[in-house]
């Protein structure tokens, strides 16, 4: 059974490392990556279903495993929106795909955002997860730039088990994740 990369990567180097520089006495004490939620709204999937059905098969793409749709909760008259209108997509990643979702977008989609000189500081949150906004989902290879019809962003959630947000730092940075530190 082979790994992934990045989680034989987390095993080897991350947590050695991540045990002598935090102090922790046990191995099960490191922060690890829990899961990897991705989401897109889709405003304008009210008023057009075929955005809705295009932003499924674009996130089941990106994420490599299939995307389900989120529905609105409330009704909202000054958005013509009505409770169980379909309003969006996610996708919840775990395991091996999470690992290898992340590898690409560090290694691949980052790169190539225009203008990137590194993410952001500041979306951690008090319990350790990180917050990412994307802005154009064709930063990723699986999307052809000829067959998208909106440029639509997402969100990216890293949820981790660590208990405060330099810990959670310290493991997203040694797993690969380019932090800009000039920035904030």
């Amino acid at each position: 059974m082979v790994r992934p990369r990045l989680q034989e990567k987390y095993f080897t180097e991350v947590i050695p490392y991540l045990k002598a520089e935090l102090g922790y006495k046990s191995v099960m004490q490191v922060p690890r990556l829990e899961k990897i939620c991705i989401n897109q709204g889709l405003g304008d999937g009210v008023s057009n279903k075929k955005l809705i059905e295009l932003g499924l098969e674009e996130l089941t793409a990106i994420a490599g495993q299939k995307a389900i749709l989120t529905r609105a909760t409330k009704s909202v008259s000054n958005f013509k929106l009505r409770a169980g209108m379909p309003i969006g997509v996610k996708v919840t990643l775990r395991g091996k795909i999470m690992y290898e979702f992340l590898d690409r977008l560090v290694s691949i989609a980052l790169p190539r955002i225009r203008n990137f000189w590194g993410l952001r500081t500041t979306g951690f949150d008090r319990k350790g997860n990180y917050n990412l906004g994307i802005r154009e989902q064709i930063i990723f290879p699986e999307i052809s730039i000829n067959k998208v019809v909106k440029m639509n962003g997402m969100n990216v959630t890293f949820v981790t088990n660590a208990q405060k947000r330099e810990d959670a730092f310290q493991l997203l940075k040694a797993l690969g994740m380019p932090f800009n530190m000039e920035q904030d």
